[in-house]
């Protein structure tokens, strides 16, 4: 089931690159006096030198040709596109592949307009901006007063726009009906978000859970307050005045810009085209853009919201938006106004990654060096290793300036408290993904060495990074620049931690959604009713075949399981067969089909919930087994046994929500 989660996951979001650090003190959310440019932004004496590698087009497009090709052949891409920025001026423009296997249609840097999923966000942000410009907004007002229905009630705090910018609005993941290629399955925006309302998980402002919901919800209320379809809003405030002829919020398509979408391709270029991915909620990931359109939106922020005499900003809202506004501590990048900073050599970067199915891109800009890099593929493939690898190798080759921070020797017995499970803040609770929550843990542990590695985190060579100590509950990789923060509550013991991606955080598991002992109670619990299943089966199939033979003669003091606890037994093994068939239905598919995921979710409920009850059985006859005098004590264990599997799993199937909303997933 883990390969519920991993599916929906690659629908829609931005790739945490995670790189862990940060020191001592719970997160706040900053309100600058006055926006200002991030201090992140500014020029200063850890600027990097000039490079040792020209950073002109000549050698740009030396190291772009010898990496992206690589690049496509490893990941089976079909087509990506490229552009390079440096001082206001393009130095590299570049369209590899096709956007069309079939036909060899080559990409064209200028038209070709590639899916760019969550960069989507930006947009978004920039529209809600200027209505706050316009007075039309408050970023501290409640949202409910912008919209026409109400956000749900919790943790006696309003859920704001601020919020919402810095994804910390404490909704958990949802991602039922988030993408599909069907047309006539499109929702509007509002249907869509009252359908599919989240469940608020942490108070706002306090916890970083990337949510696509959040943006959503933003955009609605730049619809509802500008009186215009958010499509429409965007084309006429951004793509028009800064004249992105190749740029568009509308799924599917319009006729006039079709013919320039890329095709999008599963990690097999050698079947067919996924077909357009159209992305609930549109404002968190639905515009397509051109290289060539994407130069002139990176030009307008560089330029402090103006581009050729059209201003889509003031300088200042720009400013703010680039000013840090929540993190842990300032060792690790911070979540700005909608945007957030990725760092690498000294650089600053400040933009945002996208995924979907198909595509995946990057989109940065670094106001310091006034430096611009966007690069997307439109393959499934490019799903992994690619865009890290792209960026810290083109960092390493222009801005190798990185002067790395010397470990500290700590004692191992100071250290030993980070170890343990832990799991996304970005996660589901009271949905049917939670079942697959506990293989998306990692495990921290230290070794004797003071050394801590977290098993799920590898580097580009698939090993797993190892982390040393650079401070008081902070770490960085050996040999890399990616840092790791250990958060403590008031108790002092470590909760979470916080890595380099700051939309996210991870959580310490308790011991009872620990995967090692809910991987081994659940897999136990099945042997032991599949045992019970079989051992019926064989005594069935021994009566009707062989039906002359003397029935079995039991020792003095056995019992057979009790009919109640057989029927239990079935039960619960035909919801493992019906997770199994789920699972590889969504293996094989390119895209999940949600009517058929609700099927089997309803099928998985019903077989759940008389499982259960007959579960109350097994617990009856599992206790009574124990009062009488008479039985052996082979017959107690297996009663128990039985017993014990019945109600794990019928714990399990609550726990998880396999009992529950059929339609919550």
């Amino acid at each position: 089931m883990a390969r519920l989660r991993i599916l929906f996951l690659l629908l829609a979001f931005c790739v945490l690159i995670p790189v862990f650090a940060n020191p001592p003190q719970e997160p706040t959310m900053q309100k600058p006096a006055a926006p200002v440019l991030a201090p992140e932004s500014q020029p200063t004496a850890s600027t990097p030198p000039p490079a040792t590698h020209p950073l002109e087009k000549a050698d740009l497009e030396s190291f772009f040709d010898g990496l992206v090709p690589l690049q496509m052949e490893r990941s089976d891409v079909a087509g990506a596109t490229v552009l390079v920025m440096k001082d206001g001026k393009e130095v590299l423009k570049k369209g590899y592949g096709y956007t069309d296997v079939k036909k060899k249609s080559a990409v064209d840097p200028d038209t070709t307009m590639f899916r760019l999923a969550s960069i989507s966000k930006l947009f978004t942000w920039v529209s809600v901006m200027q209505l706050v410009e316009q007075g039309k907004l408050d970023l501290d007002t409640d949202v409910n007063k912008y919209l026409d229905f109400q956000i749900k009630p919790a943790f006696d705090k309003p859920v704001t726009l601020r919020n919402l910018m810095t994804h910390t609005g404490g909704f958990e993941e949802v991602v039922h009906d988030i993408i599909f290629v069907d047309p006539k399955k499109a929702h509007t925006l509002r249907d869509f978000l009252i359908a599919n309302q989240p469940r608020r998980m942490y108070p706002p402002g306090e916890i970083p859970a990337y949510s696509n919901y959040g943006v959503g919800l933003a955009g609605y209320i730049v619809e509802r307050i500008s009186a215009e379809p958010f499509e429409q809003y965007v084309s006429e405030h951004i793509f028009l005045p800064l004249g992105m002829k190749h740029s568009s919020f509308n799924q599917p398509m319009t006729a006039e810009l079709a013919p320039y979408v890329s095709d999008g391709y599963r990690a097999n270029t050698e079947k067919p085209a996924i077909g357009f991915e159209i992305f609930n909620p549109a404002p968190a990931g639905g515009v397509s853009s051109a290289a060539g359109d994407m130069e002139k939106f990176a030009l307008a922020l560089l330029n402090g919201g103006e581009l050729d005499g059209h201003r889509i900003l003031k300088t200042e809202t720009r400013d703010a938006m680039w000013t840090r506004q929540f993190d842990t501590n300032d060792a690790l990048p911070p979540m700005c106004m909608g945007f957030y900073q990725t760092w690498r050599n000294n650089l600053r970067f400040i933009g945002h990654d996208g995924d979907l199915v198909a595509f995946h891109s990057m989109f940065l800009l670094e106001p310091a060096q006034k430096l611009v890099i966007f690069v997307s593929y439109n393959s499934a493939g490019s799903a992994g290793k690619n865009r890290t690898e792209l960026l810290d190798g083109f960092a390493d080759r222009y801005f190798p300036a990185y002067t790395a921070t010397p470990f500290q020797t700590i004692p191992v017995d100071q250290l030993k408290d980070i170890a343990g499970n832990y799991e996304s803040t970005r996660r589901a609770d009271s949905t049917k993904t939670a079942i697959s929550n506990p293989a998306s843990q990692g495990v921290a542990t230290v070794d004797k060495d003071g050394v801590l590695t977290v098993d799920v985190y590898k580097d580009l060579r698939g090993h797993t990074r190892k982390w040393k100590p650079i401070g008081k509950d902070l770490w960085q990789i050996e040999d890399e620049q990616g840092r790791l923060f250990a958060i403590r509550d008031s108790s002092g013991k470590i909760v979470r931690l916080a890595v380099s991606f700051p939309g996210v955080q991870f959580q310490r598991v308790p011991w009872y959604e620990n995967k090692t002992f809910v991987g081994v109670s659940a897999g136990a619990s099945v042997l032991i009713l599949l045992a019970v299943v079989l051992a019926s089966l064989i005594r069935f199939g021994r009566k009707l075949f062989f039906r002359n033979r003397p029935p079995f003669k039991a020792q003095a003091g056995t019992l057979w399981i009790s009919i109640g606890s057989r029927i239990a037994a079935f039960l619960w093994i035909i919801v493992c067969i019906w997770l199994i068939l789920l699972a590889t239905n969504l293996q094989n598919e390119a895209l999940p089909s949600f009517p058929t995921i609700v099927r089997y979710f309803s099928l998985i409920t019903w077989f759940s919930v008389l499982a259960a009850l007959f579960s109350i059985f097994a617990l009856i006859a599992g206790v009574r087994i124990w009062t009488r005098a008479d039985v052996r004590f082979i017959s107690r264990l297996k009663f128990g046994l039985v017993t014990l599997a019945c109600v794990f799993l019928t714990w399990y199937a609550f726990h998880w929500n396999l009992i529950g909303p059929i339609h919550r997933f």
